[in-house]
């Protein structure tokens, strides 16, 4: 593909060529989940349905899987930038993988440790490590947002940093409110004032900008694939050293080496090959003309980071006019690189399942609540009151369907 062509885009996802009804549906549901391209299925069948075996056989099925399972870690590394493919683990979920690792890690936590989350995050960061400080008798720091803007407050999260501090648990961006958070100024922070672990949810970040661990320098970071167009997968980064310093839960006979050891029972083989052809398809966006997988996926991530913009401005412009309805989050068109295209909003004395459901009946695909961000709906005030309308774009959506979306919403405040 010479240049971003939407229409062809597009045209690679089954969900997006169908009508319900003599109605073309349009997804604004990607933060809840992506849809998946031709390839991602073509993939997943493929494996299943010729080579389904698990590893160390001596037969061609299972020589096969050794060399998926390869293969799906290197496919990994290239999307996190990782300095090797046994810094990737998989599992069933981020949410899974995240308490996975939160039973290692606090296996070295003594009582009056502290630790810190953050408001911002959705709840799969934040409830493992609480649950494992109460098991140890550590302290947890929970970092505040900036209601005005829902972007992170970095004061608050400096102040909180000692040497007590075991681990900080931070999103990359909020799935509800988009908001990007500067990860490299909060690690820094975190190094400065502590040697604490940084462990990163990746999972709302991933489909709209690119990750570079090496860059970030992280200890661990986390995603789940169907967020970025593949199948349902967790994903993880661990920093070779961290890896081998920790000790994970494990079945006896399994061999004690990174990064299997991590990986319990019998992983979804079918999925690895739908991630690794989600992982090719995000490279294929790209007008490099390399083999380099790393290098196409920077240039492919330019592109949809361009696109997405358009779409935030154009949807920012539209929702900033509309007298009764509140955003929560980033509104200012010229900070488009501190959010992704993902909006939050109530309708003054409208419940937002209300707003859903109208939707919903014109098969425009949003959603309506809270999306596990308890410490922020906490914070905003939003807990008990149904949350927010959330609508969100991935680099298939188009300008014309936000312009279908503000048409609808006129016909819902119409009758209202």
């Amino acid at each position: 593909m010479n240049n971003f062509d939407l229409n062809q885009i597009r045209s690679q996802f089954p969900a997006l060529q169908q009508e319900i009804g003599a109605v073309a549906p349009v997804f604004f549901d990607g933060p809840g989940g992506a849809q998946v391209s031709q390839s991602v299925l073509d993939a997943m069948v493929a494996y299943l349905g010729r080579y389904n075996a698990n590893l160390g056989g001596a037969y061609f099925s299972s020589h096969k899987t050794v060399e998926l399972m390869a293969d799906a870690r290197q496919a990994a590394a290239d999307f996190y930038n990782a300095a090797d493919s046994n810094e990737i683990l998989f599992g069933a979920n981020a949410t899974t993988l995240t308490f996975t690792m939160s039973r290692a890690i606090a296996r070295e936590w003594q009582a009056g440790d502290e630790i810190i989350v953050t408001a911002l995050d959705h709840y799969s960061n934040v409830s493992p490590w609480v649950l494992a400080a109460e098991e140890k008798g550590v302290i947890v720091h929970q970092v505040r947002v900036n209601e005005a803007d829902c972007s992170l407050d970095y004061d608050h999260l400096a102040s909180l940093l000692n040497h007590k501090t075991r681990l900080v648990a931070c999103t990359y961006a909020s799935n509800t409110t988009g908001s990007v958070v500067d990860m490299p100024k909060v690690i820094a922070l975190v190094k400065q004032h502590s040697q604490a672990l940084t462990y990163i949810d990746a999972v709302h970040y991933a489909p709209h900008q690119l990750i570079d661990v090496q860059a970030l320098g992280c200890d661990l970071l986390v995603s789940s694939a169907y967020k970025y167009f593949g199948p349902h997968l967790g994903v993880m980064y661990g920093k070779a050293e961290v890896l081998a310093r920790l000790q994970p839960y494990k079945v006896a006979p399994a061999k004690d080496v990174n990064p299997n050891r991590w990986e319990t029972g019998t992983q979804n083989y079918e999925a690895l090959a739908g991630f690794i052809a989600a992982i090719d398809y995000l490279a294929s966006l790209s007008s490099e003309v390399t083999v380099d997988r790393r290098e196409q996926l920077v240039a492919s991530y330019q592109q949809i980071t361009l696109h997405e913009q358009k779409l935030s401005k154009l949807f920012l412009d539209r929702l900033n006019s509309y007298t009764n309805i509140k955003l929560f989050g980033i509104a200012d068109a010229s900070r488009l690189a501190e959010r992704t295209p993902t909006f939050a909003f109530r309708i003054d004395n409208i419940e937002p399942r209300a707003v859903s459901e109208f939707f919903g009946q014109q098969h425009i695909c949003i959603w309506d609540g809270n999306f596990y961000a308890q410490g922020l709906y906490d914070q905003l005030g939003l807990t008990d009151i149904g949350g927010v309308v959330r609508v969100g774009c991935m680099h298939y959506n188009s300008a014309s369907e936000i312009d279908r979306f503000f048409t609808v919403l006129d016909q819902f405040l119409a009758q209202v």
